[in-house]
């Protein structure tokens, strides 16, 4: 079991600045290659005070604002147009990054893509459902329209 600090948050294991025990090979080949963890050390302590400090002054404060962010979102719904060919089928996919521009352009709110959590990949227009983190028991499911360029 190797011991890590995160970096950034990994959706079932923690937010940044938490310590956590996972298996080598877990931890070798997927965690630090993709700089979402470094090996637990003891003076990484300041290090992790730093992380925390750093996440509080991002995340939304306060569960009553993550609940009432939630239900401006939820009552609107994003339009993301991308370039598709015959029968609606689009060349390549929507990704977390234009659904998160296109929340930030509809009402000025600014989510993280990282926060965003698409279940299949979206590769046709239509209508679709995307969940967005805002608090760590807060979560937003917002209605995507995807339409052809």
């Amino acid at each position: 079991m190797a011991k890590l600090i995160l970096t950034h948050e990994v959706t079932g294991l923690g937010e940044p600045g938490d310590v956590v025990e996972v298996k080598d090979g877990y931890a070798r080949n997927y965690l630090v290659p993709r700089s979402l963890a470094t090996l637990w050390t003891k003076g990484a302590e300041s290090q992790i005070s730093a992380i925390r400090k750093a996440r509080k002054a991002r995340e939304i404060a306060t569960l009553d604002e993550a609940k009432a962010t939630r239900d401006s979102l939820q009552s609107k719904a994003v339009t993301v147009s991308a370039k598709a060919g015959n029968g609606g089928r689009l060349f390549g996919a929507v990704t977390t990054g234009e659904i998160a521009a296109a929340v930030s352009a509809l009402g000025g709110l600014s989510v993280d893509k990282r926060k965003i959590e698409i279940a299949q990949p979206i590769k046709s227009t239509g209508e679709y459902t995307v969940s967005i983190r805002l608090h760590s028991e807060v979560s937003a499911n917002i209605k995507v329209n995807v339409v052809a360029a």
